[in-house]
């Protein structure tokens, strides 16, 4: 049985799906893209749009009763590869300020992500 995660922390949902979904031992995130939930607006520069996506990320997460240490896996999406190093460094910092071990991940470069942003990152957190 799964239940919808829902939380007014991260984007709504733009379209037929839902923030997340809690499978019991698992959580999954809809991609989430650099949109601030409060103001709606979205940064130019991609440092502070991967830590956005991740703060959607972790929102969603934390609506679930999970932490950021309980990520197990993250696909990240990327509108310029040439944007690697800062992603990973945004994306480094993020979990050791939240002491949390690196999860498993993908990255990849797409054309085009909704709204036009730089990047788009789900997860998958399990509860232990």
């Amino acid at each position: 049985m799964s239940r919808t995660i829902s939380t007014e922390h991260a984007p709504a949902a733009i379209g037929p799906y839902v923030q997340g979904v809690d499978l019991g031992s698992m959580i999954m995130t809809s991609g989430q893209i650099p949109v601030n939930p409060q103001s709606g607006l979205v940064a130019d520069d991609i440092t502070a749009q991967t830590r956005q996506s991740l703060e959607n990320v972790k929102a969603i997460v934390e609506a679930a009763g999970l932490k950021v240490s309980d990520i197990v896996k993250t696909t990240v999406f990327v509108k310029d590869l040439n944007d690697f190093n800062l992603v990973n460094s945004t994306y480094e910092a993020f979990f050791a300020e939240h002491e949390a071990s690196f999860p498993a991940r993908s990255c990849v470069e797409v054309a085009r992500l909704p709204k036009d942003v730089k990047i788009e990152i789900e997860a998958i957190a399990v509860r232990r």
